[in-house]
């Protein structure tokens, strides 16, 4: 009787440990674990139907994202596991290293390289340039077996391109000030010059002479505005554009949403039109 009762324990235990350590029930939702917010919107348009947890919540800066327990466990149990290599969330390359269900989205790309301390860095902010964030789609939908998924919102995005060489065809100034290097991919695309404050990582804090040449490039470059971000601190935006005589505005890198724009139902789009019109506005574009 004992044996019995251990042996029908022993059974459920197995069944337990079997169902929490690999993908989901044949009846369940797909898991898709996106790194952050660009992967999770791509990926929640392209596969409706799968549950996408976005590692990332709102609200917070995806560079130095440091995984939780439940994090982990996630990243084990997903059935797809969406990220950005070269360094961009080093928590989560480790988490996910000999994962086969683990697809690192910026592998094969060709990246722009940035400034990090006395470093040369890949640059992942390819989000920000709708004709790279489109082949971050296409490889998306090929990861989640839906590869003729995503016309409607790679039609979106070439839409959106077609919007930005328009709007930023005629502008009297071309160089953009902004608290991080984010915005390489979007200036190349368009005839743009990044002037950027700090490093590929927003959290860097220039030196008292590293911020004096700031400001005298600024003054050099005409520019009228220092662009800061959402998700870190205006503080040093704020300095340079004080000394230097020009004013501030928000160019949001679109790593992650705030609690009020998620709340407010900004996505993607949203916030790329309202960076086109804050660019227009600053560079003086006709």
């Amino acid at each position: 009787m004992r044996a019995g009762i251990v042996l029908t324990f022993l059974t459920l235990l197995f069944v337990a440990a079997g169902c929490g350590s690999g993908s989901h029930a044949a009846n369940s939702k797909p898991l898709v674990v996106a790194a952050f917010y660009p992967i999770a919107y791509a990926a929640e348009r392209v596969d409706p139907g799968a549950e996408v947890d976005n590692l990332t919540p709102a609200g917070a800066e995806p560079h130095d994202l440091e995984l939780t327990p439940r994090d982990v466990g996630h990243v084990r149990n997903a059935d797809t596991v969406l990220y950005f290599g070269a360094g961009f969330m080093p928590a989560l390359e480790k988490a996910v290293e000999g994962d086969d269900q683990a697809v690192d989205l910026l592998a094969g790309q060709q990246l722009l390289q940035g400034a990090e301390g006395d470093e040369t860095i890949p640059d992942p902010h390819v989000w920000l340039d709708p004709n790279r964030y489109a082949q971050i789609v296409r490889k998306v939908a090929d990861a989640l077996g839906r590869p003729h998924a995503a016309t409607g919102l790679l039609a979106q995005l070439k839409q959106l391109d077609g919007e930005y060489r328009t709007g930023l065809a005629h502008c009297r100034r071309h160089a953009i000030v902004t608290s991080h290097s984010a915005f390489g991919y979007l200036a190349s695309a368009y005839g743009l010059e990044q002037v950027p404050l700090t490093g590929i990582t927003p959290e860097a804090e220039p030196s008292a002479r590293a911020i004096e040449s700031l400001i005298n490039q600024v003054k050099q470059q005409g520019a009228t505005t220092v662009f800061f971000e959402t998700l870190v601190s205006p503080k040093l935006a704020q300095t340079v554009a004080r000394e230097a005589g020009a004013k501030t505005a928000v160019l949001d890198p679109i790593e992650g949403l705030t609690k009020d724009e998620s709340a407010n139902g900004a996505d993607y789009f949203s916030l790329m039109r309202a960076n086109l019109a804050v660019l227009r506005k600053a560079l003086g574009c006709s």
